[in-house]
């Protein structure tokens, strides 16, 4: 069964940078796309940035030029990293990670993002 969890969600002020991970374990991780995607109060879920098992990456038109994805793997856990930088208001939500693994889809249990002053 495969686990995904996500760490480093914080309050950080407009401007401000912040990392968060996701590591997944469970799995052999042949061949596995993963993702960050959020929720903001009262939206609904919405993709922020998706890497294809074949490593292409794909980030949503309010985050391009922000955030920036990056994978690693050590001992069959597969990390997921979002660095997010130039943070605003409108970044604030939970966000969660997303891995799809053999035709499956994962979900971490989510960690909060606050942007404010």
């Amino acid at each position: 069964q495969v686990q995904v969890a996500e760490s480093g969600g914080d309050l950080v002020q407009p401007g401000g940078s912040l990392r968060l991970s996701c590591a997944a374990s469970g799995s052999d991780f042949s061949f596995t796309a993963m993702g960050w995607f959020r929720q903001a109060p009262g939206k609904q879920r919405e993709l922020v940035a998706l890497r294809t098992g074949g490593g292409r990456v794909v980030y949503a038109d309010s985050v391009k030029g922000r955030f920036t994805v990056a994978r690693d793997s050590a001992q069959n856990i597969l990390y997921l990293y979002l660095q997010m930088s130039s943070l605003k208001p409108e970044d604030t939500a939970v966000y969660y990670c997303n891995v799809v693994d053999n035709g499956s889809q994962y979900w971490g249990q989510g960690t909060q993002v606050t942007v404010s002053s």
